[in-house]
C-alpha cells in the first residue's frame, strides 16, 4: 500500500470499515511509515478539534450551513476525490 492509498482509505480505516485483509495491509504500512503515522494523528486531531468547535454552536448557527456545501462535503467524503464543479465559467 502506498502513502497515497493510505490517504484515500484513512476515513474507512478510522471508522473500522476496511475489510480485515485491507486493514492488515494498512496497518503494516503504518508500521513502516512514520510520515503516514503523523498524517493519521493530524487527521484524528483535526476531526476532534472540529467536533469540539461545533459542540457549543447554537442550533440556529448550524442551520445556516448552505445545503450545497453539505452536499459537496458528503460527495467528497463518499468518493474521496471529487471537487465541486464551479457553476459559473469565465471561459467564453
Amino acid at each position: 500500500m502506498t502513502c497515497q492509498e493510505i490517504a484515500e482509505f484513512l476515513l474507512a480505516y478510522l471508522e473500522r470499515e476496511l475489510p480485515e485483509p485491507q486493514r492488515d495491509v494498512f496497518q503494516a504500512h503504518l508500521d513502516e511509515c512514520p510520515a503516514c503515522v503523523t498524517f493519521l494523528r493530524t487527521y484524528e486531531s483535526t476531526i476532534r478539534l472540529g467536533k469540539a468547535a461545533c459542540r457549543d454552536c447554537p442550533e440556529a448557527t448550524k442551520a445556516k450551513v448552505p445545503d450545497a456545501l453539505i452536499q459537496a462535503i458528503l460527495a467528497a467524503r463518499t468518493t474521496g476525490h471529487e471537487q465541486p464543479q464551479n457553476e459559473t465559467s469565465d471561459d467564453s
